[in-house]
């Protein structure tokens, strides 16, 4: 399959930005504190995560790439900003001074993360609305739009914002967090992984089951499509034209961290290029089996998706 020039698609992503911060180190030996590793550290590394994620890997496949987001006025905030343009992304971080910026440290030994730290606080009211104001102005300058819910407070308007997307013609993916999904209500498509859907619609005991819950949830929700990250299992798409389902990539090594960014990145460069929903989330797979295979969060990069794809 071949991509063709992309340059032309122009995404507007929104949600909660972090960063992620990698400890890498040797361990040799048990604490005599207590039973838990001792970690020397040796390196460490910071990359953008959440939407941040997501606009990074859209911009590494040569989309034009917006990103709205709220930071803390401290230091992980600028690490973030000048993370996006070495990017190449035209990142609007608005800074609530009420907040510091989120930040996930991981402490990796071994290539296997031994401890996750994160560090959040909830955004004020008075920025987002000025978010919201600024995401009005940006809205003509897409193609479409990509909503980044991680549950940390950035998307409070979310449900007025898909509103004026769709009101404005546009394509609207939501990587959704949470069970409360009404918000979404109107989106084009939703992205939920497994674990997230279950919690959401209940468990299934066989495909048929699955199908009619995706596809009830569906229409509630009045989507055009809902796509169910599966993990080991591939992934499936519901939508009006039927099922689509797309087995995994098999990897040595499988590390799921940040994969969800990756589809969704993947996936509305492919809608918003015209595609049709079967070519779309087959990349979008295609790209996933990659990047899971990367340690920590990651991107795949417009060469390595063309090897891929053949």
């Amino acid at each position: 399959m071949v991509l063709g020039d992309l340059s032309a698609v122009r995404l507007l992503i929104v949600g909660d930005v972090m960063l992620d911060r990698y400890w890498f180190g040797e361990v040799s030996r048990i604490s005599p504190e207590a039973p838990v590793p001792i970690v020397k550290i040796e390196r460490s590394e910071e990359r953008p995560g959440g939407a941040a994620n997501v606009a990074r890997n859209a911009a590494a496949l040569g989309a034009q790439v917006v990103l709205l987001a709220l930071v803390g006025n401290d230091e992980p905030g600028e690490s973030l900003k000048r993370l996006m343009n070495e990017g190449d992304i035209d990142a609007s971080l608005h800074i609530d001074e009420a907040i510091t910026t989120t930040v996930k440290l991981r402490v990796i030994g071994r290539q296997q993360q031994l401890l996750r730290i994160d560090f959040e606080t909830i955004p004020s009211h008075e920025v987002l609305r000025a978010k919201l104001s600024e995401f009005e102005q940006r809205l003509p300058e897409c193609d479409a739009v990509v909503f980044s819910d991680y549950g940390k407070g950035g998307l409070t308007h979310i449900s007025e914002m898909i509103g004026l997307a769709r009101a404005s013609g546009k394509i609207v993916l939501v990587d959704p967090k949470g069970e409360e999904y009404s918000k979404y209500v109107g989106a084009t498509i939703i992205t939920p992984n497994r674990g997230e859907l279950r919690a959401v619609v209940g468990r299934w005991t066989d495909e048929a089951e699955l199908e009619r819950k995706a596809n009830a949830l569906r229409t509630e929700l009045a989507l055009q499509a809902l796509l169910v990250t599966r993990s080991d299992e591939g992934m499936s798409l519901f939508y009006s034209g039927g099922t689509i389902h797309e087995k995994a990539v098999a990897r040595e090594v499988f590390d799921v961290s940040g994969a969800g960014d990756t589809v969704i990145a993947t996936l509305a460069v492919m809608l918003a290029r015209g595609v049709d929903w079967a070519s779309a989330i087959h990349v979008a797979n295609v790209a996933a089996g990659i990047v899971v295979g990367k340690l920590g969060t990651a991107v795949v990069t417009r060469t390595e998706l063309d090897a891929a794809l053949g």
